[in-house]
C-alpha cells in the first residue's frame, strides 16, 4: 500500500476486492508443489531419466552425502538440522546438473551447429537460463525437474540467443528451425515451477 495510507482505506480496499483476492489465493494454493517428506526418500530427475533413492545412514558429526551404485544417495552424519541436509542436497544437485547438463548441452550444438563458450550451472528462483554476450549458457539446476522435451528446448533456445541476443523475429525463426513445437513447450517450461520440489526453494 502507498505510504500514509489510512487503515481505514486499506480495510474498504480488502472489503471491496475480497472475491478476486479469494480467487487468486486458490489458483496460486493450486499450483503449489505438493508437500513431500524431507528428506525426500526418492529425487526424480525426469529430464535425464534418472531416480535416485536417499538413504539415510545416521551417525554423528560433519553431515556427509555421497553418491553410490545404482542411482543411490547416502547421507552419513548429523541430520538433525534440516538447513544443512537441504544445502548438502542442493550442492549435489549443482553438481549432477553440470554433469549431465553439459552433456546435453554439446549435443544439441553439435546438431545444429551452434557453437557456446562454457557451461555455468545455478539454483535460481525466477529464471531457467540465459546466455551472456559472450557465449556463456547459464541454467537452473531445477530444469533436472522438468520433462525431456522441456529441457531440450530450454536448451536450443539459450543456443539461439548465440546467434540473436535479442527475442526477434530472428531468433523465433531460429528457435522454430530447431524445435517446431517450441511454443507448447515454452508454455510448460513456464508452469514449470510446479514440479520443483518444495525443500529446493525453501
Amino acid at each position: 500500500m502507498p505510504p500514509r495510507t489510512s487503515r481505514a482505506a486499506v480495510t474498504a480496499f480488502l472489503a471491496e476486492h475480497r472475491n478476486w483476492i479469494e480467487t487468486r489465493r486458490e489458483a496460486a494454493l493450486r499450483q503449489k508443489p505438493p508437500e513431500v517428506p524431507f528428506p525426500p526418500p526418492q529425487i526424480q530427475l525426469p529430464a535425464v531419466y534418472e531416480s535416485w533413492r536417499v538413504h539415510l545412514a545416521g551417525g554423528t558429526g560433519r553431515l556427509r552425502l555421497r553418491e553410490s551404485a545404482a542411482e543411490l544417495l547416502v547421507i552419513a552424519g548429523d541430520t538433525s538440522e534440516s538447513l544443512q541436509v537441504k544445502a548438502a542436497l542442493w550442492r549435489w544437485l549443482l553438481g549432477r546438473a553440470q554433469v549431465v547438463l553439459a552433456d546435453h548441452l554439446a549435443d544439441c550444438a553439435r546438431e545444429f551447429g551452434f557453437t557456446y563458450r562454457r557451461l555455468s550451472i545455478r539454483r535460481q528462483r525466477t529464471r531457467w537460463g540465459s546466455c551472456s554476450t559472450k557465449g556463456t549458457i547459464s541454467l537452473n539446476c531445477c530444469i533436472l525437474f522438468q520433462p525431456p522435451e522441456v529441457l531440450r528446448y530450454l536448451l536450443l533456445h539459450e543456443l539461439s540467443h548465440t546467434r540473436h541476443m535479442n527475442h526477434s523475429r530472428a531468433f523465433w525463426d531460429c528457435v522454430a528451425r530447431c524445435c517446431p513445437d517450441y511454443r507448447k513447450l515454452d508454455r510448460q517450461l513456464l508452469d514449470g515451477w510446479r514440479r520443483v520440489p518444495s525443500w529446493m526453494s525453501s
